[in-house]
């Protein structure tokens, strides 16, 4: 199956084949995560924790139900939740006195505690974060890791003293951002979001977002600053040094295991899986070459390797099946393992060891003296290379519009299917008849300024700032 031609199926069929998730649970959108899906996100889970707990947050568990009355105590984002959440009305069979919703997000979960926890300056800056499942009814056509209605969820949650120290909790989010983004050789945007597409009851939104192969965008996380928009209603304040009652300023970053559906996407291939080796569950796999004179000289020197590996710390699997190294050689492909080492008699007698790199095919060998520190060279080249490409994609996914008539209809064999930049004047009414017209979303203005000069694609006022729109997943 083609990816550049039949992404959706290709999509389907390499999640299936990787065996990352199964689909079969009797509850649409709610899929099993099988060992080796469960793996990668945990080591990406793993990397969102070690950046939180190196910045000084503190993970946290919160329970799963939330109270209606808390849930809305915050007008503007109730309306922006309530036709996904879920219902609890019963307990046993008793009708309960405060109906009760599984989480959507942890906000108003969070924030009533906030207000116990946070008494005077001394406490701030408070900063927290959990991994949990949040739930959402998702209408739309269910998709592994991409569109469902358990999600895997990272959080963060920050009370601060005043709207700068809550700005600068933003910045470090998005070094954080970076940084795990870099383990995921992903790229991506990070985008102001409009008026009416920012986070209910946020002061503003900036989303994260990344090219898919159909071109489309996909939202991988979020970082908001709600200003005291939550801690009014939550009467979450402090005591300043003067004696008087303030309210926090907070923030918050969120990221889900759209995180991993992003890593399928960008850089699988019509073999399957490229994953990138920070992640991968195996950095690499281990495939004798056996004859029938050498099986016990090759299994010996295959141990031998993996041990060597596996003592300097690199994610190694021995694959000793009873089976053929092609028929190996193809299930590891499928599942993306960033390098694949081969070890044959001549292997043995030129004291080397055979690789070949998943992302491009290369092929070389080893020598047995530099074995680890060769094999962590070419994972660090393979993470550079995945890096490079993927962004080169996105790049060349990017059209500059100077009119609204250049956009291709959408029947034009996928050729609308692009990211599109132009200027916007930034006018709510300018917005929506852009995306009303055309059937593309505006994803917002570059929260990083870029230089820009130009007119509004609607209106045609002067403008410096650009915008940007797609076609979302």
């Amino acid at each position: 199956m083609q990816k550049d031609k039949e992404y959706n199926e290709w999509y389907l069929d390499i999640v299936e084949k990787a065996a990352l998730s199964d689909k079969r649970y009797p509850i649409k959108g709610m899929n099993v995560w099988t060992p080796y899906g469960w793996k990668i996100m945990r080591h990406i889970d793993a990397y969102i924790r070690r950046e939180l707990d190196s910045t000084g947050h503190d993970e946290v568990s919160f329970p799963l139900l939330i109270p209606e009355t808390e849930f809305k105590k915050e007008k503007e984002h109730i309306k922006g939740f309530d036709s996904e959440v879920y219902w609890v009305t019963h307990a046993g069979l008793n009708e309960l006195d405060v109906r009760l919703i599984l989480r959507p997000t942890s906000e108003t979960a969070m924030y009533p505690m906030f207000s116990l926890w946070v008494r005077s300056h001394q406490d701030l800056p408070l900063k927290i974060y959990q991994i949990v499942n949040t739930f959402r009814y998702e209408t739309k056509q269910t998709r592994p890791f991409i569109r469902v209605r358990e999600i895997h969820f990272f959080e963060s949650h920050t009370c601060h003293d005043t709207e700068e120290d809550a700005q600068c909790q933003i910045e470090e989010d998005l070094v954080i951002l970076s940084k795990v983004m870099e383990k995921l050789c992903l790229p991506y945007y990070l985008l102001r979001r409009t008026e009416w597409d920012k986070f209910p009851g946020a002061y503003y939104t900036v989303g994260i977002d990344t090219v898919m192969p159909n071109h489309r965008t996909l939202q991988l996380g979020s970082v908001h600053h709600y200003r005291t928009n939550f801690s009014v209603p939550y009467d979450i304040t402090y005591e300043d040094e003067s004696g008087e009652h303030r309210y926090v300023h907070q923030t918050t970053f969120g990221m889900s295991e759209r995180l991993l559906g992003a890593v399928i996407s960008v850089h699988g291939d019509d073999k399957g899986l490229i994953l990138p080796p920070a992640v991968a569950p195996f950095e690499a796999v281990i495939i004798p070459i056996f004859s029938k004179k050498n099986t016990e000289e090759v299994s010996s020197e295959a141990e031998k390797v993996r041990t060597v590996l596996g003592d300097a710390g690199i994610r190694v699997k021995l694959d000793d099946r009873d089976d053929r190294p092609g028929s190996k050689f193809y299930d590891w492909e499928i599942k993306g393992v960033p390098l694949r080492l081969e070890i044959g008699g001549r292997d043995i007698e030129n004291k080397v060891v055979s690789f070949a790199r998943r992302d491009n095919g290369e092929k070389g060998a080893i020598s047995r003296e530099s074995l680890v520190p060769g094999v962590r060279l070419i994972l660090e080249e393979i993470m550079k290379d995945m890096s490079e490409k993927a962004k080169r994609f996105q790049n060349a996914s990017v059209v500059d519009l100077a009119s609204a008539d250049d956009i291709p209809k959408e029947e034009d064999d996928g050729a609308s299917e692009r990211v599109y930049r132009f200027g916007w004047c930034g006018c709510e009414e300018c917005g929506h008849r852009f995306e009303d017209e055309h059937d593309i979303k505006i994803l917002g203005t570059p929260y990083i300024h870029e230089d820009f000069r130009g007119r509004c694609i609607i209106c045609g006022k002067d403008v410096d700032t650009a915008a940007y729109a797609a076609r979302t997943m």
